[in-house]
């Protein structure tokens, strides 16, 4: 079995119907996942947003947030990927929310597995080798297994 790291773009798919929940669902089945224990706080602020926008009634935020909270998958903690997240961020010039994700999947040696295409195309214009390859997009990723 894989180990991927996934995002809060890949985990909101498994309890909110939209392109790609397929692909994420397969993903969950067929791999370990692993993510930076900031993954909590973004599915929580997406469930909020898609709620505000009308796409979701509250009682179906509360019901995907029950549903992720028990999913199986690794949470890491933040801390130590802090400067690299910082590195990262500066050299593509992109939020550092994201780039704590790809830290963690270097640190790991694994892939960073995202629906964020624009973060996906960014990384893979770099000179760095490790940093073209670590991102993969969901719909790619869905094609290995």
């Amino acid at each position: 079995m894989t180990d991927f790291v996934v995002d809060a773009s890949v985990a909101i798919k498994w309890v909110v119907e939209e392109a790609g929940t397929p692909q994420a669902i397969a993903l969950r089945r067929s791999a370990k996942l692993i993510a930076p224990d900031l993954i909590v706080a973004e599915c929580a602020n997406v469930l909020w947003k898609k709620t505000q926008r009308g796409e979701l009634t509250p009682r179906e935020a509360d019901l995907a947030a029950r549903l992720l909270e028990r999913v199986d998958i690794e949470l890491a903690p933040t801390r130590g990927l802090l400067a690299a997240a910082t590195r990262i961020a500066l050299a593509i010039a992109h939020p550092a929310y994201d780039c704590i994700y790809v830290a963690l999947a270097l640190a790991r040696q694994t892939r960073y597995v995202t629906a964020d295409q624009r973060l996906v195309d960014k990384l893979a214009r770099l000179p760095d080798l490790d940093l073209r390859e670590v991102a993969v997009s969901l719909d790619d990723a869905a094609k290995s297994f």
